[in-house]
C-alpha cells in the first residue's frame, strides 16, 4: 500500500478505536510500559519527545517522571486520540505536555531538540518503521536515549488470529506489518541502522487479563489496530466475526469465563553518539 494511504488509514482506524482504547488497554500494556520507562532512565528536568502517544497511557507518566522543571511533546497522528489525551491532561492538572498532531516520519520539531525520545506500540503501525526511527534519533540530542516497544512475534500473540479472520470480510490492512518489528532483532537492528550505540533489548512474556468477552472484543475488535474495518461489518457479519475470534481464543478461556492470552513484548534502547 502506498505510505500516503497506509497513513491515512492509521489515521482514521486510530480515530475510530480513540473511544475504547484506553479503557481497554490500560492494564494490559503496563508491564511493557514499566519496561520502557526503566530502560529509557527518563529523569526529571528533561525535555522528552514521544512518537505515537495515543491516548496518553505512557504520556502521563512520562510527564510525572520529568516533574514540573521538565517539557514533553506528546504527537500522534490522530486527533481522536490527541483529543482523548487532552481530557486526561486536564483531568490530572498536568500543564507540561504540549499535545500535537504530526505523522511518525514527519515530526516538525528542530535536529537535536530533546534529551530523549520515546515509542510505546506505535512503530509497528508506521509505513516505513525505519523512517519513523530515525526521526526519533534526528530529534534527539547526541548522547541522549531513544527508546521504542513493540510487540514480539507473530506465532507469541494469542489473538493474532483476529487479522485474518477480520481480513476475510475488510482488508484491514495492517497484518502484513504488525509483527514485522517483533520479529528475533528486528528492532534491534533497525536501531543500530539508524546510528544508534549502546543498544539493548528487551524480550518479555506476558498473559493479557480480560475479564469477560465483551471486554475482550471491545479491547481486540473496537480498541485495536482493526476498529477501521470493524465499522464498516453489518450487524450479521459483527456476530459472525465476533464467534469466529471467540472460538480461536477458547483455549485461553478460564473456568470463571475471563480470558488469560499469551502476548509478547520487544523494548530496544539505544543512545546517540556523543560528538
Amino acid at each position: 500500500m502506498d505510505a500516503r494511504l497506509q497513513s491515512r488509514v492509521q489515521r482514521y482506524g486510530w480515530d475510530a478505536a480513540s473511544g475504547y482504547y484506553h479503557d481497554a488497554w490500560s492494564a494490559q500494556l503496563r508491564p511493557v510500559h514499566d519496561s520502557l520507562l526503566r530502560m529509557a532512565g527518563i529523569e526529571p528536568g528533561q525535555s522528552i519527545v514521544e512518537t505515537a502517544c495515543g491516548s496518553g497511557l505512557l504520556t502521563v507518566r512520562l510527564a510525572k517522571q520529568v516533574g514540573p522543571s521538565g517539557r514533553l511533546l506528546a504527537t500522534d497522528i490522530s486527533q481522536g486520540m490527541l483529543d482523548d489525551l487532552g481530557v486526561r491532561l486536564a483531568d490530572d492538572a498536568i500543564d507540561t505536555v504540549q499535545a500535537a498532531r504530526m505523522a511518525a516520519d514527519q515530526l516538525a520539531v528542530p535536529d537535536e531538540s530533546f534529551d530523549a525520545a520515546v515509542c510505546a506500540l506505535g512503530l509497528m503501525y508506521t509505513p516505513d518503521p525505519a523512517a519513523a526511527l530515525s526521526e526519533m534519533v534526528r530529534v534527539t540530542a547526541p548522547g541522549g536515549v531513544v527508546a521504542a516497544s513493540v510487540w514480539g512475534e507473530r506465532r507469541c500473540c494469542g489473538w493474532a488470529d483476529v487479522f485474518p479472520i477480520v481480513d476475510a470480510r475488510v482488508a484491514s490492512e495492517v497484518c502484513p506489518m504488525f509483527f514485522g518489528t517483533g520479529a528475533p532483532d528486528a528492532l534491534t537492528r533497525l536501531c543500530k541502522t539508524a546510528g544508534l550505540t549502546d543498544v539493548a533489548e528487551h524480550r518479555q512474556s506476558e498473559t493479557l487479563l480480560f475479564a469477560s468477552d465483551e471486554d475482550l472484543l471491545q479491547a481486540i475488535l473496537l480498541g485495536g489496530p482493526v476498529a477501521l474495518a470493524v465499522k464498516r461489518f453489518s450487524r450479521a457479519v459483527w456476530e459472525e466475526v465476533c464467534h469466529e475470534f471467540l472460538q480461536s481464543v477458547a483455549d485461553y478461556k478460564r473456568y470463571d469465563c475471563s480470558y488469560g492470552i499469551p502476548a509478547e513484548f520487544v523494548t530496544v534502547t539505544g543512545r546517540r553518539p556523543p560528538r
